[in-house]
């Protein structure tokens, strides 16, 4: 299970960006009337595009629980890029949690596919009920520049895509217009089994 601890800000959004794109007027005095809704529309299109590829745009806080009782060479973290580790703690069944010292462990950014793998034999084991916690930075950086620039366009052509048919009921679920996909083809990854095997 993947849970996102941290949003991205509203003040890091490319509204401005956004709204070039769309050749929206500017110099009126409700230029920012429509910041919230455009913002809405930026969001949608991130989400979609990092649901299709695996890779988190903007940097974010997340933690992946896994409950595998099983011993494991390598845990994939699901997302990246994956900047860096914050913590591995092995959760008991009653709640109690122990930090796993970062000497025990080490990250795999090899392939693309980010895994958490042990310095040693294997990962630490959860007992039975209890689980393995991990806490992770990932995203290609904390402000919008940081995206490579043909992810960036993509995210403007999705979110300009869900603007003009906002009130368009007619479209299938997870509709995507062909110059988004062509964009963020080269980012899709392999689907990654338990063990870390592409599938």
């Amino acid at each position: 299970m993947l849970i996102e601890e941290t949003n991205v800000p509203d003040a890091a959004l490319p509204v401005a960006a956004f709204k070039a794109h769309m050749r929206l007027g500017t110099g009126f005095g409700e230029d920012t009337l429509q910041d919230v809704v455009l913002g809405s529309f930026l969001r949608a299109a991130m989400a979609a595009i990092e649901a299709r590829t695996g890779k988190v745009l903007m940097e974010r806080e997340f933690t992946l629980v896994s409950s595998l009782q099983e011993q494991q060479s390598a845990l994939v973290l699901s997302v990246a890029p994956v900047t860096a580790i914050v913590s591995l703690q092995r959760i008991s069944r009653s709640g109690a949690a122990e930090v796993i010292s970062s000497d025990a462990y080490w990250l795999d950014r090899e392939g693309g596919v980010p895994r958490l793998r042990p310095t040693g034999t294997c990962l630490p084991l959860p007992e039975t009920g209890g689980e393995l916690r991990v806490q992770f930075l990932a995203g290609f950086g904390p402000e919008w520049d940081d995206i490579p620039a043909d992810m960036q366009q993509a995210v403007l052509m999705l979110a300009a895509h869900y603007y003009e048919y906002r009130h368009d009921t007619a479209l299938s679920d997870g509709c995507m217009p062909f110059g988004v996909t062509s964009l963020i083809e080269r980012f899709r990854t392999l689907r990654m089994g338990r063990s870390g095997a592409a599938i």
